[in-house]
């Protein structure tokens, strides 16, 4: 039993005609009567006295489609209550952001999105890759803003832009003579990295390379932040990756330095589970970044909302 075999016994129902029935459900007559034939088999019972001039339901049938009205009244109900599910969304929503894009992105964009959107409630934390994607998974989370791809069956990717990285290096570096950077250059032995779980490690030890002997280390220091480890810097201690976001207002500065092409980027985007469907909040979160982000960047301007009914 189906939705359309049970529209098409109610259109059968308004016309008492097969040819008319059909027309108005814009499928041929012997579709209709074939879709009926079939329901009728279904529940074993014959629903309209064909003998009859014009065509009637039997007793049974017209008991059967008192009841088949009042389900596809709410049939009608429960897609405009969807509907209005996936384009609201006032209320509160929790937000989801990696640690080395929370500092610089948020204060883009957020501020706007609060006085376009007043009737939403953003509860937003710093997690860590693994973190979101465990609570994506078991849904106490609705929203999260990372690097991917992530490749997660049950996670869907709406990418916003791509960022750059750049070197961040002492004054007196050897590598300052360099106009622009070649990565192949960089040795992970001199590389000042954030401490394990943070996605950006792992993007910086793929861009850097294992040169020469292995040096051993004159301190050893654990950070979850891009900004300690630029201070870091600065004290001549090593040099490190960062984000683009991160030197906005210092790309001038003489420890930031720009790779060579192909310059080494990462892909930002929006993370929610396959079955999250606000597509309307999806949809002003995205506009928000991107309408925000500093000219210049690449930003994926091409959106396609998931239908959900």
């Amino acid at each position: 039993m189906t939705l359309q075999q049970l529209e098409y016994l109610i259109a059968l129902d308004d016309y008492r005609h097969f040819v008319k029935a059909a027309e108005s459900c814009f499928v041929t007559q012997p579709t209709l009567t074939m879709q009926l034939k079939k329901l009728e088999d279904e529940i074993g019972l014959q629903l309209f006295d064909r003998q009859k001039k014009p065509l009637r339901p039997t007793e049974a049938g017209e008991k059967i489609i008192s009841k088949v009205r009042q389900i596809l009244l709410e049939v009608g109900d429960l897609k405009a209550f969807v509907s209005h599910e996936t384009e609201d969304f006032d209320g509160e929503f929790t937000l989801a952001v990696i640690p080395t894009l929370a500092p610089y992105l948020l204060p883009l964009f957020l501020p706007s999105f609060i006085r376009e959107f007043p009737t939403t409630k953003l509860v937003i934390e710093e997690m860590h890759t693994a973190q979101i994607l465990e609570a994506l998974q078991k849904g106490s989370l609705d929203m999260g803003l990372l690097v991917t791809p992530l490749e997660e069956r049950h996670i869907r990717e709406i990418p916003l832009f791509h960022e750059s990285f750049y070197l961040y290096l002492p004054k007196d570096h050897i590598l300052q003579k360099e106009e622009k950077i070649n990565s192949k250059s960089l040795d992970s032995e001199d590389m000042l990295f954030l401490e394990e779980g943070h996605c950006f490690r792992e993007q910086a030890l793929y861009i850097c390379s294992h040169r020469g002997k292995k040096k051993i280390p004159a301190f050893e220091y654990r950070s979850g932040s891009i900004e300690t480890l630029k201070s870091l810097v600065r004290e001549n201690l090593g040099y490190t990756l960062v984000p683009e976001l991160s030197v906005l207002k210092d790309r001038k500065d003489e420890h930031v330095k720009e790779f060579m092409e192909p310059v080494p980027i990462r892909e930002v985007s929006l993370a929610v589970h396959k079955n999250f469907s606000k597509e309307a909040l999806i949809e002003a979160i995205r506009h928000s970044i991107l309408k925000n982000l500093p000219k210049g960047f690449d930003k994926v301007q091409t959106f396609t909302r998931v239908k959900w009914r």
